[in-house]
């Protein structure tokens, strides 16, 4: 009995410790879930530096010498919620979006 209780206690240790390296919170099936997110992370990243981008390119035809009237005066029918008679307007879904 003494020469069994030995490998059997060490056994249970390393069944633990394999047990908790595959499933335990830093364990193998948590690393895929942390690399799913992070790769949802990434992809968010993208589309909000793509925003960024574009909010930054609109921004900057509005300023100094060249200001691009054009933009003006989109942004401020845009914003006055306003058009002419000749023009035609295309709504658009809320998922949709021109820039």
């Amino acid at each position: 009995m003494k020469f069994l209780a030995a490998p059997v206690i060490l056994s249970g240790v390393a069944a633990f410790f394999v047990w908790h390296a595959s499933h335990g919170d830093r364990g193998l099936i948590a690393r895929e879930q942390r690399l799913l997110e992070i790769a949802a992370a990434r992809q968010e990243l993208v589309q909000a530096t793509n925003e960024r981008e574009a909010a930054e390119r609109r921004v900057n035809a509005m300023r100094g010498d060249q200001l691009d009237r054009d933009q003006l005066e989109e942004r401020a029918r845009a914003m006055l919620n306003m058009t002419t008679r000749e023009e035609i307007v295309i709504p658009y879904p809320p998922g949709q979006r021109l820039f």
